[in-house]
């Protein structure tokens, strides 16, 4: 395993600034923004695939600190219900997968997407609930459109051996391992996982759980988000988890995101990657810095020192008691 994260935190300093960071804390991979809510303050995927001499320049970049690339991450939504947005998405994920067949990059980070609920639907419609009726209409609907949508999306990365990793997250149709599960099942074996345990946790999953189940249906998780969140039962135990309050009204929200163990300690990170080793996944843990209660520098240092005490960098030995 690797101990990475994304870059997008510190969008507002160039590229070169962010990697001799990341080296200074000993990371040996990174995971790039190159469009949709990442945006593409450090990879502009249509300007690179452009001009060989920049492509060039920004692996360069990368490799020559001696750090690889886990993923580009594009994350947006191809299925809205706006057309002129959907497009927008569209056409910077291709213009991702072009650009990671260019530099051999193998994994590009992504939502589902959500569509409307019906046809003439102007915003997206997240169903939480199988009544009234119409609602499961709605849903119906929602997967005819995204079945269709990332099937063809599957048979064109197939043909470039590129795998497309959905962050499981409320808010988007694909938000548990039964939906990415249900996705894959009916468009294809590219339709992959992200998995990323802070929008697991608030729903109360059991991240291992999950881990073991999604794995026993195949190669499913292709990268990983080291990213934690902590609910606050104070909070939760009136109102539920299905909060829409800011993200920074802490105070009274149900659940916050938080860097790497100050949502769950460190027994349930151990566990947590040892689940993913004994289950077939060995790559990058990237972390995502998305914790309201810190600066990226230190939640981001936390969450290495932390990691840094619980990944499994080397092979297993031999089985001398066995």
């Amino acid at each position: 395993m690797k101990i990475g994260a994304l870059t997008a935190a510190w969008s507002a300093q160039p590229l070169e600034e962010v990697l001799d960071f990341f080296v200074e804390c000993g990371l040996e991979t990174v995971e790039i923004g190159s469009g949709g809510f990442p945006g593409t303050a450090h990879c502009n995927p249509k300007e690179l695939n452009g001009s060989k001499a920049k492509r060039e320049a920004f692996v360069k970049a990368i490799e020559s600190r001696g750090l690889s690339i886990s993923a580009l991450s594009v994350h947006g939504n191809p299925l809205h219900p706006n057309k002129e947005t959907a497009a927008a998405y569209h056409e910077a994920w291709r213009d991702t997968v072009k650009l990671a067949e260019n530099i051999g990059v193998t994994e590009i980070n992504n939502f589902s997407g959500l569509p409307g609920g019906s046809p003439v639907d102007q915003t997206p419609n997240w169903v939480v609930a199988p009544w009234p009726e119409d609602h499961l209409e709605a849903l119906e609907y929602q997967w005819e459109v995204a079945i269709a949508y990332w099937k063809a999306e599957n048979k064109f990365i197939d043909r470039k051996g590129i795998n497309v990793c959905f962050e499981m997250h409320p808010n988007f149709l694909v938000y548990n391992p039964e939906t990415l599960i249900k996705l894959r099942e009916a468009c294809g074996e590219r339709i992959c996982a992200n998995f990323d345990p802070s929008h697991l946790f608030w729903q109360g999953i059991d991240a291992c759980a999950a881990i073991r189940w999604m794995q026993s249906k195949g190669d499913v998780i292709k990268h990983f988000h080291a990213k934690d969140s902590m609910v606050y039962e104070w909070n939760s135990k009136v109102h539920g988890v299905l909060d829409t309050k800011h993200y920074g009204d802490e105070v009274n929200r149900s659940w916050i995101f938080r860097t790497v163990g100050y949502g769950h300690g460190i027994e349930v990170w151990n566990d947590m990657i040892s689940t993913l080793r004994m289950t077939g996944y060995d790559g990058a843990l990237s972390i995502e810095h998305e914790d309201s209660l810190m600066s990226p520098n230190e939640g981001f240092t936390k969450a290495i020192a932390l990691l840094k005490s619980c990944y499994i960098k080397e092979g297993p030995g031999d089985m001398t008691w066995a």
